[in-house]
């Protein structure tokens, strides 16, 4: 535990270190983000747009967050804020659940050049997550193996993002 804490600490301060920075786009690496429609609207939702919301962020990993069944904050009050819902959609939605699309993720990251556009950095966080807790609740050692061979890839491509100079 205490290493995913680690974990989630380094992702939001790389959060913090994405906010304010511009980013070039080559190709889409959530497909499901131009799908996700609102009241007949398409929305493109993003939960980071400023240095409050990384430490909400951050506020809301640390407070505890389930994928499975579906998405929940456990903080009571973490998870009736307005800003908490756009992470609903971004996970319920957007980020890739089954091991064949996050293993398309990867594939795409390792020949992205260039900086990560915020949200796509933010929706590679997310994935991140979301494999360590599959990893931590596999109950097969192959299944288990799978998913760490996952979280490995996506924190190669978020520490490449990071280190990358411009």
């Amino acid at each position: 535990m205490v290493s995913l804490q680690v974990l989630l600490r380094f992702g939001l301060i790389c959060c913090f270190l994405k906010t304010c920075a511009s980013r070039c786009r080559t190709k889409t690496l959530f497909p499901a983000a131009s799908r996700v429609k609102r009241e007949s609207t398409a929305i493109n939702p993003t939960f980071c747009r400023s240095t409050s919301d990384a430490r909400l962020l951050f506020e809301i990993l640390m407070a505890g967050i389930h994928f499975d069944p579906t998405f929940s904050v456990e903080d009571p009050e973490l998870s009736s804020l307005r800003k908490t819902k756009n992470l609903d959609v971004i996970c319920e939605e957007i980020i890739p659940k089954a091991l064949p699309d996050i293993l398309r993720l990867i594939s795409e990251l390792s020949h992205h050049s260039g900086h990560l556009h915020q949200e796509d950095f933010e929706r590679t966080l997310m994935t991140l997550v979301y494999t360590s807790q599959k990893m931590v609740n596999s109950a097969e050692k192959h299944q288990r193996e799978a998913w760490a061979r996952s979280f490995s890839a996506l924190f190669r491509a978020l520490k490449k993002d990071l280190t990358l100079t411009d």
